[in-house]
């Protein structure tokens, strides 16, 4: 019988599960299995527009109807060949239409789908796909023509070249019976003939283009980046427009793109409680302050309308995310190489790690084509593992203090030593309430790493020990003043610390 799977035909015996289409099915992440049953001969306002390039799915305005009627006029007679492109917008046609041109230019936004004249002529009219936000004049009517936007196939729209054509298209049909469309992670899931399996969601980052790379939402994109950077999406919480990704609350994140939240939109919570959390919209509702767009679905959206709480499910983010730090000098060449940028260097000396990379974003990175990479020898980087199994929230603490939540090298400035003894004093916002966790209870062993918390005035300082001790913590504070949070694993590399200098920590997995 045959299946669809991720959109690709497959031939599979009679009987066959999951397990059999998907060999390395992962349990732990859902997929979205979509029975005949389900598929529904109801007309939704999208359309799927099939190109030489690859699919892409436009909602259409009320514009469409008068310009279009039912259909992109003369796709019944053939199909509409590329006229033109540019780093703004691609067009097919010619083909006649009763546009009254007004020889005006109008602002149009990355998404659009336009219907213009060449020449100001309507019988040659072209249907435009918009790559990037700007003022122009295509021959559009007084209302700017704009028949559609893009819900997914922004990149394929980037990657129209000489000789595409625009071949067919068709109302997308709505299905939401979910007594028939679920998701799963039993591999022994039985399929039958017409299922479809979508496996995955795949998204595509705001600002990058196979034309090119805008770094207005570079800061909101590499949290995006960061949050599914394990290639699973979390589902802390399931409405009724979207899911939600809590992984990296709360994230201070930039507010850079304010947009309509569209199905298939991924946006990031830039303020409030949820600040950080990454939305994936399941229908189209209007723009907020508070989030910020930073992707776009181009595949699996399946999975995104019919996940539950609890669930998770694979993702991908196109581009990945660009970050050299904390990697041994050698292996970051390979990856600067392997994605096409240049590399150099601050700093000299053998056995070399990264402690700093400029830019530090992965679309500024692909923008500028070089980064500027701040090198340490090995030597001077100071490994540290933490116990988030009795301290988790103390270890989260100092991650965000020390830049290990975001970066696999992290800094700290060193307050002071003496005897025994090294103070760090890493830069925690006040706000940030250190409550009693772990506390040491008979001896605290050397090379055990601690903070101080809210019951002592020193809160939020970290310190180390050479020596054991049974009466103090590593923070010299007594045992009920003293979070443990790890240990440091080569004391060695602190004797020589200078007050006032700053300690890079590397963590490795805590081993109990």
């Amino acid at each position: 019988m045959r299946v669809l799977l991720d959109g690709r035909p497959v031939e599979v015996a009679a009987g066959a599960t999951l397990g059999d289409i998907l060999p390395d099915m992962d349990r732990t992440a859902v997929v979205a299995v979509i029975r005949p049953a389900t598929r529904e001969a109801a007309r939704t306002g999208h359309l799927r527009l099939v190109t030489t390039t690859g699919e892409v799915v436009i909602e259409t305005t009320p514009l469409f109807s008068d310009y279009c009627g039912e259909e992109i006029p003369s796709l019944r007679d053939g199909a509409l060949s590329l006229r033109w492109s540019d780093r703004y917008a691609a067009a097919f046609g010619p083909f006649p239409s009763a546009v009254r041109p007004d020889r005006q230019p109008h602002r149009y936004a990355r998404g659009d789908v336009v219907v213009g004249c060449a020449g100001y002529d309507p019988s040659r009219s072209v249907l435009i796909f918009v790559r990037s936000d700007h003022r122009a004049d295509f021959g559009a009517g007084a209302d700017g023509g704009v028949i559609g936007r893009l819900v997914s196939g922004r990149g394929v729209i980037d990657r129209f070249s000489a000789g595409d054509h625009l071949s067919g298209a068709e109302r997308v049909l709505s299905w939401a019976d979910r007594s028939t469309s679920f998701t799963t992670a039993d591999p022994a899931t039985p399929l039958e003939e017409g299922t479809e399996v979508v496996s995955r969601v795949e998204i595509r980052a705001e600002g990058y283009a196979d034309a090119g790379v805008d770094t207005a939402t570079s800061r909101s994109v590499e949290h995006l980046l960061l949050a599914l950077e394990r290639g699973r999406f979390a589902v802390g919480r399931s409405g009724s427009t979207f899911v939600r990704d809590e992984s990296m609350v709360p994230m201070e994140v930039p507010a850079e793109r304010r947009r309509p939240r569209r199905e298939g939109s991924v946006t990031v919570r830039t303020f409030g409680g949820s600040r950080g959390a990454i939305y994936i919209y399941r229908d189209d509702i209007p723009s907020h302050p508070g989030h910020s767009l930073v992707g776009q679905i181009v595949h699996g959206i399946e999975i995104a309308r019919l996940a539950s709480s609890g669930e998770r499910f694979s993702v991908s983010v196109t581009p990945p995310r660009f970050d050299l730090v904390g990697l041994p000098l050698e292996e970051a060449r390979r990856v600067a190489e392997e994605r096409g940028i240049g590399i150099e260097l601050d700093g000299a000396g053998e056995d070399l790690i990264v402690v700093g990379q400029t830019p530090g974003t992965t679309l500024e990175a692909l923008a500028a084509g070089t980064v500027t990479l701040a090198v340490l020898p090995a030597a001077a980087v100071v490994s540290i593992s933490l116990d988030d199994e009795h301290a988790p929230v103390t270890c989260d603490i100092f991650r965000r203090a020390t830049g290990l939540k975001t970066h696999s090298v992290g800094s700290m400035p060193v307050l002071f030593t003496f005897e025994d003894v090294a103070l760090f004093q890493p830069s925690i916002k006040k706000k940030v309430n250190i409550l009693p966790e772990n506390a040491p209870k008979d001896l605290v062993p050397a090379g055990s790493l601690a903070m101080t918390n809210e019951s002592r005035r020193g809160a939020g300082m970290v310190g180390t020990r050479t020596t054991d001790n049974s009466e103090f913590g590593p923070t010299s504070e007594p045992f009920e003043g003293t979070n443990i949070i790890g240990r440091v694993l080569d004391m060695e590399k602190l004797r020589d610390l200078e007050e006032g200098a700053t300690v890079f920590v590397r963590e490795v997995p805590f081993n109990g």
